[in-house]
């Protein structure tokens, strides 16, 4: 019982001194998306990263340095839990054509 009270206290400790770790109430999807940010990040820091980079897609260092700033300040995408209809959605197909035509 000490050792999971005492890792507890040990990742809120870390949760407050470290702001990428999160807090309790971050769900996966933001943690993914932040992990995803910090990366194009680090990528467009460090120079050999992005030559690699560049080199395996056949582009010029410039511009996959500007696509992983772009990447990065893109709004994040929809949520997965948002309630919203996509075209191939499994609720249209089970609602069919006729409901959402009328």
């Amino acid at each position: 019982m000490a050792d999971k009270l005492r890792n507890q206290q040990e990742l809120e400790r870390l949760q407050a001194k470290y702001v990428g770790t999160g807090h309790p109430d971050t769900t996966s999807w933001e943690w993914r998306t932040n992990i995803q940010r910090d990366t194009y990040s680090s990528i467009a820091g460090h120079r050999p990263l992005l030559s690699y980079i560049a080199l395996a897609e056949n582009e010029p260092v410039a511009k996959v340095r500007a696509q992983m700033i772009r990447v990065r300040a893109a709004p994040a995408p929809i949520r997965p839990n948002t309630p919203y209809l996509a075209p191939n959605s499994p609720l249209i197909s089970t609602l069919g054509a006729s409901i959402l035509l009328t």
